[in-house]
Parts: C-alpha cells; sequence; structure tokens
C-alpha cells in the first residue's frame, strides 16, 4: 500500500511540477525588461530548459514506476527511484518558478508561493526522500 502511494504521490508531483514550468515560460513571454521579454534572456531561457529536463525525467520516471507496480523484483528499484527524482523535480521546478517571477513566490497572494509549500510537503509526506534513496541503494547492491 505505502509503494502505491508513493507513486501516485509521485504522479502528483510531476503534475505540480509540470505547472510550475508552464507558470515559468508563460511568464517568462509576457514580462517585458529592458525593451524585451526576459525570456529572450539567456539564463532564464536555461532555466527553463533545464526546468523542461526536470519535468520529463520524472514524468518517465513516474510512469516506469506506475507501469511496473505489480512487479515486485522491478517496483524494489522503481518506486523509490521514482520517490527520489520526482521529488527533486518538483523542489527544482518551485524554486525556478520563484526565480522567474522575480523571488515574487515568497507573497501569500501568488499561486508560485503555494508550489513551493506543495514541493516541500510532498518530499517529506510517506517518508523522507533520504529513506527511499537508502531503499533505493539496498535495491541495486550499494
Amino acid at each position: 500500500a505505502l509503494d502505491r502511494g508513493v507513486v501516485a504521490l509521485a504522479n502528483e508531483q510531476v503534475g505540480g511540477a509540470q505547472r510550475c514550468l508552464e507558470a515559468s515560460v508563460g511568464y517568462a513571454g509576457e514580462r517585458f525588461q529592458f525593451g524585451r521579454a526576459i525570456g529572450s534572456f539567456q539564463a532564464v531561457k536555461h532555466l527553463c530548459a533545464d526546468m523542461l529536463v526536470a519535468v520529463e525525467h520524472a514524468r518517465s520516471v513516474a510512469w516506469h514506476a506506475a507501469t511496473t507496480i505489480d512487479d515486485a523484483e522491478e517496483s524494489r528499484v522503481a518506486v523509490p527511484l521514482a520517490r527520489s527524482v520526482c521529488s527533486d523535480a518538483y523542489l527544482f521546478a518551485a524554486g525556478a518558478n520563484i526565480q522567474i517571477h522575480g523571488g515574487i513566490g515568497f507573497t501569500w497572494e501568488h499561486d508560485a508561493h503555494l508550489y513551493f509549500k506543495r514541493a516541500k510537503s510532498t518530499s517529506l509526506i510517506l517518508g523522507s526522500v533520504d529513506s527511499f534513496r537508502d531503499r533505493l541503494a539496498d535495491a541495486i547492491g550499494l
């Protein structure tokens, strides 16, 4: 039951990270500074690209965990891997979303704040990410 909950949570984290990416890209296209959209600046482009890679990586790992949940041997690796990767991706995307929004996420009125709080809290639900990394290390013999 715990593993199924972890897989569901990992998929929720992917959705939150995807929403952070969408919000960041949208804002980068509509916010202008120095006469041009901030999305045209290389640093913002790189941050959005890094977010995309993290989200797609998390999506692949979460999908794999969901499809192997009934295979005890395969899920020994897939579930803790999904927990680790998806938590990291969500935290990264939520933090990057705040950066792209110019730090506005630390105001109660903005959604970026809520995504960051949710990313942080989901990294602790159902056990710490570190405990799942230990589980993963045991599963692969490290």
